[in-house]
């Protein structure tokens, strides 16, 4: 019995040294390598950048501010962008059309914004949520192949009250559908971080500013039909992209003016060009000054997003300071035009000229966006028109097959008119619409690149 007792002492005495003592390297488990965050986008000449997603990237909203984003901001980088949504895309959908949609183009940096329809607006369902995750891994893998970096997009929200308002909507899913879609972008953001790609958070930023915007007026939407953000809404999601995936761009400008020794006035110009300087014996100031770049302005039927981003503030940024200033009000004119008056404190301080619609620069910058506008509206919507035809004449030989009741020389018959249509229809129609955006492209790369303009600060004389 005492040996019993002096085994099992001995067995727990030998067992607490194993816990306590450190164990050797050999035994230790390998710690898991993760992938690093990769580093934000910056854009370079030559690049390609695609938009891949559903109907939501199909308006060509959200990816024309970007464009114009950098056609006003690098107009010395030859950068190319191409929109591939499909209205009413799946993960499923994007794969079909892969090869010829995305890889063709040989992107450097693609986005996905996917998940909308995906999860087939419902209440979340474990189910449809795994076919989601199976296409999408796959589609992951054949974008890993491209070698382009790919960036991961939360979807956007879903507008339950937007949706009550055009009449009965089915509970539910009205109020359920917008914490689905956060499921499927938090899967987005793991994979992210598992594979080391971009992210960003389209889905938050507009649920926020919906929210707050709703304190004043509680019929406030940036998604009149509870699904696609209008123009608004996708400036917020341009804003998001600008802010969680691309490298901060530089200012547009950043003049200043200060005092020397002398009494006279030193100009610091650390972007853009200095043509000509003159001063003025009445202590006026002018100079011709070419900026790098224009200010990133929008279109009219977007500026309620613009301001709500505070955009103009955060990703442009043209300021004007002049120090030293004689006590008064001062009037800046460029090129001949009055864009405003400030007490000399004001500009001391710093002006800024982004939002300034009397500037020749925001006036350009304008054209900019309104002729890009005109570019997406017309051959970069019909680009995606002819996708949308192809998938709908496919979608009828699918439907035709899963019937089981349509005879096989009649299905036979459908693929071969396929075949042919996309011969004679869609190839060539696919082929004249990119020329056509190819062409306006480079006219819209030539109204922005940026022109001198002639400064004058004059002092604005006292009543007598």
């Amino acid at each position: 019995m005492k040996n019993s007792m002096s085994s099992a002492v001995l067995g727990c005495f030998l067992l607490l040294l194993l816990t306590v003592l450190p164990r050797g390297e050999a035994q230790e488990a390998p710690a898991p390598a993760f992938p690093k965050t990769p580093p934000l986008v910056e854009l370079e000449d030559g690049d390609v950048f695609v938009f891949l997603g559903d109907s939501i990237t199909h308006q060509a909203l959200y990816t024309q501010f970007i464009e114009t984003y950098f056609l006003t901001r690098y107009p010395d980088r030859d950068i190319r962008f191409h929109n591939a949504g499909v209205s009413g895309d799946r993960a499923a959908d994007a794969l079909r059309r892969f090869d010829r949609d995305v890889a063709r183009y040989r992107p450097t940096h693609v986005s996905v914004l996917l998940g909308m329809n995906d999860a087939g607006y419902t209440a979340w369902k474990p189910e449809v949520f795994e076919t989601y995750v199976a296409d999408m891994t796959t589609l992951l893998d054949r974008l890993a192949e491209t070698g382009a970096s790919v960036s991961l997009m939360h979807p956007t929200m879903f507008d339950a009250r937007a949706a009550r308002l055009q009449g009965p909507a089915g509970e539910p899913t009205a109020s359920r559908y917008n914490g689905a879609l956060a499921y499927y972008g938090e899967w987005c953001r793991e994979m992210a971080w598992q594979r080391g790609l971009g992210f960003a958070d389209l889905h938050a930023p507009l649920n926020q500013i919906t929210f707050e915007q709703r304190r004043e007026d509680p019929l406030f939407t940036l998604i009149p039909d509870a699904v696609h953000p209008g123009p608004d809404g996708q400036v917020v999601m341009a804003v998001a992209m600008l802010d969680e995936l691309f490298a901060r761009g530089p200012l547009v400008s950043n003049l200043t003016i200060l005092a020397t020794e002398g009494g006279g006035h030193r100009i610091v110009a650390p972007r853009g060009e200095l043509v000509e300087v003159g001063e003025n014996e009445d202590n006026s100031l002018d100079f011709t000054y070419r900026a790098a770049s224009l200010p990133w302005v929008l279109p009219e039927e977007a500026r309620l997003g613009y301001r709500l981003t505070r955009a103009g503030h955060r990703h442009s940024g043209e300021r004007f300071t002049v120090q030293s200033l004689p006590p008064g009000e001062w009037e800046l004119f460029i090129d001949d035009q009055s864009v405003g008056r400030w007490p000399h404190h004001r500009l001391a301080r710093g002006i800024e000229l982004q939002e300034n619609e009397k500037t020749p620069q925001y006036r350009q910058a304008l054209q900019v966006a309104q002729a890009n506008a005109r570019r997406n509206a017309g051959p970069v919507k019909n680009l995606r028109d002819w996708w949308l035809q192809r998938k709908l004449r496919e979608f009828e030989i699918i439907k035709a097959k899963a019937a089981g009741t349509v005879p096989g020389e009649a299905i036979a018959r459908m693929e071969a008119e396929q075949a042919e249509w996309l011969q004679r229809s869609f190839e060539p129609a696919i082929e004249r619409t990119e020329v056509e955006a190819e062409t306006a492209w480079k006219a819209l790369r030539k109204l922005a690149q940026p022109k001198p303009h002639r400064y004058e600060l004059r002092r604005v004389a006292e009543n007598p």
